[in-house]
């Protein structure tokens, strides 16, 4: 199991890419601009710096998929939401509706 700092650290990355994606998607349009005008090259230049002064863990890139029971950061089934070992656990437990051990 995950230590519940390691959690609660992804839950406030979740909440400050959720709080500052409006402002970085309109940062980027203007850099993404293809004019070459003086007054625009401008505008680049400070949405560039703007985005350099923003908090690092507010880009959706550092978000990174976890076990929502155990915090489990790798074999993640995005489908469900957890983990590939609480998955096994959950349905020989038959936990999860619809879901059953194969056999042939």
């Amino acid at each position: 199991m995950a230590k519940e700092s390691m959690k609660a650290r992804e839950r406030k990355r979740e909440r400050m890419v959720a709080s500052q994606a409006k402002k970085r998607a309109e940062l980027t349009a203007v850099l993404k601009s293809t004019s070459t005008d003086e007054e625009v090259l401008s505008k680049k230049w400070d949405a560039m710096l703007a985005l350099q002064k923003m908090p690092a863990n507010g880009s959706k890139v550092r978000l990174h998929n976890r076990c929502g029971l155990t915090g489990r950061p790798r074999g993640y089934m995005r489908q469900f939401g957890i983990s590939r070992v609480t998955f096994r656990e959950m349905a020989l437990a038959g936990k999860i509706p619809g879901v059953k051990k194969a056999s042939w």
